[in-house]
């Protein structure tokens, strides 16, 4: 297990000498002792990056192609391996985590044959002499900031983009999950030349010299609004490109028509994957006035009938939070809708023992006085609200600082329309929430951020874009002064 920097192709201590915890959220035990790196190390690796870069960027598209389709290779090697410890260090069932891995290793595929194809373009030209060209440039070292709900996905999503288009990175992961990303560059990326890939695992500060380093023209980083915000103030004045992905506040509307009981198993995956810890997760649920009560029945019924326990364990399907505080987020945000008059259908508690546990709670007389309906809660809660008629569920889908992702269940297509030209977010689920596509892009509105991750804007959000205007005739022009 792999739990050092990688700097210029080096595995190295951090030159502070300290290290920090990794734990296992579902049994509360240490998994290692990570180097935690600080801002000389960001400085050394920004400085291998940059030195890699002269070199990486003039690479040709094949070549550089290869090397991210040799990255799946070794990923379907390591894939058990990769899965397992991502499993022990986040906390979600490992069939969840292999998803994970296998949506890894599609990325880099994507990325490695769209790296191929792109460049830039031919535009009309303005005379019959000249040529105008349109080229994507790399920017050069992109700092990537990483969570920890989806360490692995979440990196590929920032660096296979990053390196197709000619950049090179150094990684920052989440102090939570650095282990498996550590694995995944040690057993994957060892081929590509040194400095290409940098890792320093570490806490805010890392990220905070990342973001302050005058030869880190980007930044892409996926986490909270308030840290998100941060990096924008020490970002703005140096006019650095951002590509952030924030907070969500998701909710999920029942349509008059829809079908309730499968409608249930649809809320049931969507705010309970990963125990609700995933950006878009469904976080405000919304039906029918008079099929709320037998609608929320049957999501009870669901819910009850999941089994919790360690990501490990087969039959497991809720597994663990991934730490202390968030659960106390998640038990403030319950407490807090009780008092004002929520009702808890199950759920609602901390199982006995060990580990970040909390039982997946079903919420109904919910309103939006309460946290749990406006502020983001990042954990297994699904409260339910009645509306009268779909202009309030648009309205209330809309009445939120967030617009990362939402989800309508319904075949009218009237509703299905007007749902997703006036709903102000990012990505728009119709039957199938929470689902990716590699071609499509992915980001939100609002306070959820800018940028977009996946498709062909997710490639072109690491470029930059340069004009040339080429006239093959040196004879002055006939517009040129003097006018008289």
């Amino acid at each position: 297990m792999q739990t050092n920097l990688l700097i210029n192709g080096q595995w190295k201590s951090a030159s502070s000498g300290k290290t920090f915890s990794v734990d296992n959220p579902a049994t509360e035990d240490i998994l290692a002792e990570v180097q935690r790196g600080n801002a000389v190390d960001v400085q050394q690796a920004v400085d291998a990056a940059k030195s890699a870069f002269n070199e990486w960027r003039w690479i040709t598209a094949n070549e550089r192609g290869a090397m991210l389709h040799e990255v799946v290779a070794k990923t379907h090697q390591h894939w058990d391996e990769i899965a397992e410890l991502l499993t022990l260090e986040q906390g979600k069932p490992k069939s969840e985590n292999e998803e994970e891995v296998e949506w890894t290793a599609n990325t880099f595929t994507y990325y490695a044959e769209m790296g191929r194809m792109m460049r830039g373009q031919v535009i009309p030209s303005g005379e019959r002499s000249q040529l105008n060209i349109i080229i994507k440039e790399p920017y050069g070292v992109v700092g990537c900031i990483l969570p920890w709900n989806y360490p692995l996905l979440l990196l590929a999503w920032k660096m296979a983009p990053a390196l197709a288009a000619g950049n090179t990175v150094v990684i920052k992961p989440s102090e939570m999950t650095p282990l498996a990303t550590l694995l995944f560059i040690e057993k994957c990326c060892d081929h590509l030349p040194n400095g290409v890939v940098n890792v320093v695992p570490g806490f805010g500060d890392a990220g905070q010299a990342l973001a302050e380093h005058p030869d880190v023209p980007m930044i892409a980083f996926t986490g909270s609004v308030a840290t998100g915000q941060k990096l924008a103030g020490i970002c703005a004045p140096m006019m650095k490109h951002t590509h952030f992905e924030l907070g969500g506040k998701d909710a999920f509307v029942l349509g008059p028509d829809a079908d309730i009981k499968k409608a249930a198993k649809a809320v049931s995956y969507s705010a309970l994957i990963n125990c609700g810890q995933v950006c878009t997760s469904s976080e405000r649920v919304y039906v029918p006035q008079h099929v709320r009560d037998e609608f929320a029945g049957h999501v009870t019924d669901l819910v009850k009938s999941l089994n919790i326990g360690p990501g490990m364990e087969a039959d497991t399907d809720v597994g663990p939070m991934i730490g202390a505080q968030y659960r106390e987020k998640v038990i403030g945000h319950v407490e807090d809708a009780k008092q004002k008059g929520a009702t808890i259908l199950t759920g609602g508690g901390i199982p006995e023992g060990k580990g970040y546990f909390y039982q997946p709670t079903v919420l109904m007389q919910v309103d939006h006085s309460m946290k749990i309906m406006t502020e983001e809660t990042f954990g297994p809660a699904i409260p339910i609200m009645g509306y009268g008629n779909i202009d309030d569920a648009i309205e209330w889908v809309n009445n939120t600082p967030y617009g990362l992702g939402a989800t309508l269940r319904s075949n009218d297509p009237k509703i299905c329309k007007r749902f997703f030209e006036e709903v102000k977010a990012g990505t728009v689920w119709i039957n199938d929430p929470l689902t990716d596509n590699y071609a499509g892009p992915f980001g939100g509105m609002k306070m959820t951020g800018g940028g977009r991750e996946l498709g062909e804007e997710g490639f072109t959000t690491f470029m930059e874009t340069k004009h040339v205007h080429w006239d093959f005739s040196d004879e002055p022009k006939d517009w040129w002064l003097p006018y008289h």
